[in-house]
């Protein structure tokens, strides 16, 4: 087992259904020991990939406690006819979590305020708000791409900060004063887009240098879905011609390297105040982190125990 801290709960349920070995989330560490376990829990922070597949003979179940299982070959576990357990459609607890879609919020309202360059001006004794004046919410047009459970969370605190909000979904839009529009008017018209779609073959680089062409001049874009939503090399152009103000992100591609400062959108940030960067700590609150632990415990106990995957509709 991979790193499991916080769920005691959980532990004690593992503890009555295998034996449990926990060690750091070390990729070195997994090669070497991946072929001696029948399940892992793998940690967000590592790739399960075929390389580590490759090692793992014994090997019969993968269990994550998260929604997003990018870190996850799933079509190498597949081949390998190893399950692969998370809590992506365990909406029930899911229901009670609302940590990503603040976290969101959270960039959003940085990016709008010029949240880098104020605080950093203070810290170097300044006191002039002249050069950060920012646009306030009740003024724009936010616009929703994906409104599903996180992106209706975001619509919701929208029309509380009374925006008007838009939403794009390829699913009908029930969410009381939503306007749902496609989208091509949804770049067109948002003052900012937050993105809370999945990570599909078809939704790849989605936002690319024809799309966000399209986006209102000067708009802001918080990403806190997945990285490779976004062509981060259109996006540096973006935000240096001035199509985009501002860009916030939890989520970046290629968030296994082993330095992030290799990143282009992070060299981009060294330099450039116009891009908040956070390491996707989206869900990453007391509550929401060990209840998923707690739950994804049992769920791979109840996998263990019964062959039989338990779920939380």
């Amino acid at each position: 087992m991979l790193d499991v801290n916080g769920a005691t709960e959980g532990m004690q349920q593992l503890q009555q259904a295998a034996e449990v070995i926990v060690v750091a989330p070390d990729r070195g560490c997994l090669l070497e020991m991946i072929g001696d376990f029948d399940a892992v829990w793998a940690h967000t922070d590592l790739k399960m990939d075929r390389e580590v597949l490759d090692r793992a003979r014994r090997l019969k179940v993968i269990n994550t406690a998260s929604t997003g299982t990018d870190h996850i070959d799933k079509e190498a576990a597949a081949e390998r006819r190893i399950q692969v357990l998370s809590i992506t459609t365990d909406y029930a607890l899911l229901d009670r979590f609302t940590a990503t879609a603040e976290c969101a919020w959270m960039l959003l309202l940085a990016s709008m305020r010029h949240f880098r360059p104020a605080t950093r001006h203070v810290l170097e004794g300044g006191w002039d708000s002249r050069p950060f004046v920012g646009q306030q919410l009740s003024d724009s047009t936010l616009g929703v791409l994906g409104v599903g459970r996180l992106g209706k969370m975001v619509c919701r605190f929208g029309k509380a900060f009374r925006a008007r909000v838009l939403g794009c979904d390829v699913k009908p839009i029930s969410e009381p004063g939503v306007e749902a529009v496609d989208f091509e008017t949804l770049l067109a018209e948002s003052d900012a887009i937050s993105i809370h779609i999945h990570m599909l073959p078809e939704n790849y680089h989605i936002f690319n240098a024809g799309t966000l062409s399209k986006m209102k001049k000067g708009a802001v874009l918080v990403n806190t879905s997945r990285g490779d939503l976004i062509d981060e090399t259109a996006l540096i152009k973006a935000l240096e011609s001035g199509q985009l103000a501002a860009f916030g992100a939890d989520v970046l591609h290629n968030e296994w390297r082993s330095d992030m400062r290799d990143s282009p959108l992070v060299d981009y940030a060294q330099t450039h105040e116009n891009v908040i960067v956070t390491p996707h700590i989206g869900g990453a609150t007391r509550r929401s982190v060990d209840e998923a632990r707690i739950f994804s415990a049992q769920k791979l106990a109840h996998f263990l125990q019964t062959g039989e995957v338990l779920t939380r509709t």
